[in-house]
């Protein structure tokens, strides 16, 4: 299983935006260009931009390129706003609700807290972050870990949970209600970009 195991600022200095909400990757130093001088005066062209807007959307999600295409494919593949639909595949990944809901204080803590096994759906262990959710779906944490996950929820003071899941912090259950919208998902990105950076 390849996954990204490098410098997390270091991305988030690349694309000009935090990929997540932690205080070393909003700090206002931390958005310049990585390197020594960083690229100063220097002007992106229409690949860079879609280029960059397409490594946002993989950062925040922390998935790797040839299973960013996947999604493509699939997002493509269904009728409606390959865009948005694109959008919704990569918001109901399992690491991706945990995160969502609180449980974890990052993308990369999520996906440890499923890749380990603590998660489970519907009463049953699952193990894969890319583990797709769906409606009315209930998502439980093995006792061990609730501590855990509790001390990450009161790290988070003013996390907002989207409206397409339910939590319920005493139990720490996640139940979900709807499936996401694009209004929905915390992170500005244009999806067009993404799309017409594929041939």
């Amino acid at each position: 299983m390849a996954r990204y195991l490098g410098p997390k600022v270091k991305l988030s200095r690349k694309v000009g935006v935090p990929i997540a909400d932690l205080p070393k990757h909003t700090a206002k130093r931390q958005l310049n260009p990585p390197g020594m001088h960083g690229y100063r005066g220097r002007r992106l062209r229409d690949y860079g931009l879609r280029l960059n807007e397409k490594q946002k959307l993989r950062y925040h999600y922390n998935v790797l390129e040839r299973q960013f295409r996947r999604y493509l494919a699939e997002a493509s593949r269904r009728p409606g706003n390959t865009g948005e639909l694109l959008l919704q595949l990569l918001e109901r990944r399992l690491d991706n609700v945990v995160r969502r809901a609180g449980f974890a204080r990052s993308i990369w803590a999520a996906r440890q807290l499923v890749a380990h096994g603590h998660v489970m759906v519907n009463g049953r262990k699952v193990d894969r972050p890319s583990f797709q959710v769906g409606l009315n779906d209930k998502i439980t944490l093995k006792a061990k870990v609730q501590p855990m996950a509790r001390d990450a929820m009161e790290s988070m003071v003013g996390h907002i949970v989207p409206q397409w899941i339910e939590v319920n912090p005493s139990e720490l259950t996640i139940s979900v209600v709807a499936l996401p919208t694009s209004d929905q998902i915390p992170f500005d990105v244009n999806t067009n970009l993404i799309v017409e950076f594929y041939p």
